[in-house]
């Protein structure tokens, strides 16, 4: 796959469809990586008209790694001392801007999932020029008062990586287990295979880490939300246990004239029986912009 220097570190990404279509930007969450948005999902977006690009965030993936960088004291920064938090969720922002530059793309449709929600929304308040619509997924605003984990899966988000292939991809079925969407589950086997290719292309817990810092570092970005002007659309699954519903609706009420479809069953993930929904949901908004 084809990476570009952005922001001073290089970003590994990925573009489906026809590259004089718009662009179209999917930003995924924590710890996840580019191919953690399907291929089937990429090129149906492709087959609407969008040039899709996925990437792979910093410390994640293939991208560029900041291990060089002093350890995160994780309790300290769930404690409020953000001083082991290395960067935020603005850099992580300004990564995709870059990603943008090094394209020559001007202003993408900008699609963000859970971490990458955040990432989505806090790039439309810091570069209104370079969005034309805005679409946040299984996401919220920064505000500790809504979007909570349940224990469950706090629990998953907090376990430590484990040291060997079989048991790390045994903990990551676990996970997907109990934050997944309860309405359209995901066979054990597809969740194995998922699993299995995401360790083998890339692991590094240290990343993870950096990202969770990030995610807790930042400000609340509800204020900024109020004046983004451009179409925006949240989709939030009714059942999410990582990221409450509530997220999804504080996110909404924020950005005005927003749009909020809430899919009862949905949890935290992308099940292939909801592509065609949460698809249409993401170009009809687009197209307002278009």
């Amino acid at each position: 796959m084809p990476r570009v220097t952005a922001n001073g570190l290089e970003l590994e990404y990925e573009t489906f469809g026809d590259p004089t279509d718009p662009p179209l930007v999917l930003i995924m969450g924590l710890s996840a990586q580019m191919t953690t948005w399907p291929e089937g999902f990429c090129n149906l977006l492709a087959e609407q008209g969008y040039h899709v690009i996925r990437f792979d965030n910093r410390d994640i993936g293939l991208s560029t790694y900041f291990d060089d960088l002093p350890k995160v004291d994780l309790p300290a920064v769930l404690g409020g001392d953000f001083t082991t938090a290395p960067y935020r969720l603005s850099d992580f922002a300004d990564d995709t801007i870059g990603l943008l530059d090094a394209l020559g793309i001007a202003k993408a449709h900008i699609v963000g999932a859970s971490m990458g929600g955040m990432i989505a929304q806090q790039l439309t308040i810091d570069h209104p020029d370079r969005v034309r619509s805005l679409c946040s997924i299984m996401s919220t605003t920064g505000d500790r008062t809504v979007g909570q984990s349940t224990e469950a899966a706090m629990a998953v988000l907090l376990r430590p990586a484990a040291d060997d292939r079989e048991t790390i991809i045994a903990n990551a079925v676990a996970g997907r287990k109990v934050i997944g969407s309860p309405g359209y589950p995901t066979s054990n086997e597809e969740l194995i295979a998922g699993a299995t290719a995401a360790h083998d292309r890339a692991f590094h817990p240290a990343g993870v880490l950096r990202q969770m810092a990030a995610v807790v570092a930042s400000p609340d970005r509800t204020e900024g939300l109020h004046k983004v002007t451009v179409p925006t659309t949240v989709i939030h699954g009714g059942d999410d246990p990582l990221v409450n519903v509530s997220g999804g609706e504080a996110t909404a009420t924020a950005v005005p004239g927003a749009s909020l479809l809430i899919i009862p069953g949905m949890g935290h993930d992308l099940p292939t029986a909801l592509w065609s929904k949460i698809a249409d949901a993401i170009v009809a908004n687009a197209q307002k912009a278009d």
